[in-house]
Formats: structure tokens, sequence, C-alpha cells
């Protein structure tokens, strides 16, 4: 397993990825759409970050994160690390991939001066971000209907 930032040359994979991620969350968004308007113009500006994990054959997952500011189209918790969006394949789950990923992006956001990291877990995920050491802080987002979970 490889974990890095996304590269150009990456982004067809990327895109088929993200839209693989966005049919299990059984979204009504176009997730391409959603890509080619807000996710990719936000990383290519440096307003976040997108990591990627590979086998050396193909892209197997991504975690999408930012450190909360005004600047941004989103910002919850100014100043505070956000994992945003996280997916392995599902092929490719329970390896270790997703800790991996979350570490990665964990590292990036403390050596950017994050006061802190959270994220807005689905209830599927809500056992993995605990196992790695997040929980219910007792805060709410409205707009995306998630419970936020903080570092511990």
């Amino acid at each position: 397993m490889n974990i890095s930032a996304l590269e150009k040359k990456d982004y067809a994979a990327f895109r088929l990825l993200f839209a693989a991620y966005y049919e299990e969350l059984d979204c009504e968004d176009d997730p391409l759409h959603l890509l080619d308007e807000y996710i990719i113009p936000d990383y290519e500006e440096g307003l976040l970050h997108i990591a990627v994990s590979d086998d050396g054959q193909r892209l197997t997952a991504f975690i999408i994160y930012q450190t909360d500011d005004p600047v941004n189209d989103w910002c919850f918790k100014d100043g505070c690390g956000d994992i945003r969006e996280i997916y392995v394949l599902k092929e490719e789950r329970r390896k270790g991939t997703g800790s991996a990923l979350v570490k990665f992006a964990e590292d990036g956001l403390e050596a950017e001066g994050a006061s802190g990291i959270y994220t807005l877990p689905t209830e599927d995920a809500e056992a993995f971000f605990t196992s790695l050491g997040y929980s219910d802080c007792g805060e709410y987002c409205e707009e995306l209907d998630n419970k936020v979970f903080m570092k511990s």
C-alpha cells in the first residue's frame, strides 16, 4: 500500500473511485459535478487536501481533509482539522488502508497547526472512527445531519 497526495495523472482513476463512493452512499448528487465544480478546484487552490492509496496497480482508497477556514466553502469549526471524506474499495477493507489514510491526514493537519481534528461520520463509520480515538463530542451538524466526533 502506498499513500500519497493526489496527482493530476491520477485524476481519471480518482473520479471513478469518487463515483463508486457516492454510489455506495446512495447520494442523489452528481459526484462528477461535485468533483469538477468544487472538490478538484478547491484541491488545486490548496483549500483542501486529497490523498490516495494504491496497491501498485490501481487506486484503492482516498481521503479528503482540510483545516477549516472561513475562506473555504465548508468551515464548520474554524481552525480545526476536518476529515471530510474517506473511502476504501470494498475488497480492500479491513486491511489497514483506512486507518493509514486517517493517520496520513492527521499528520498533515497537525503539521498545518490544526487546533483539533474532527469528522462527521455516517452511522456506519462511527465504529471505525471510534477505533481510531475519535468520540462523539456532543455537538451536532444540522446541515449534514451528523454527530460531530473529535479526536480525543
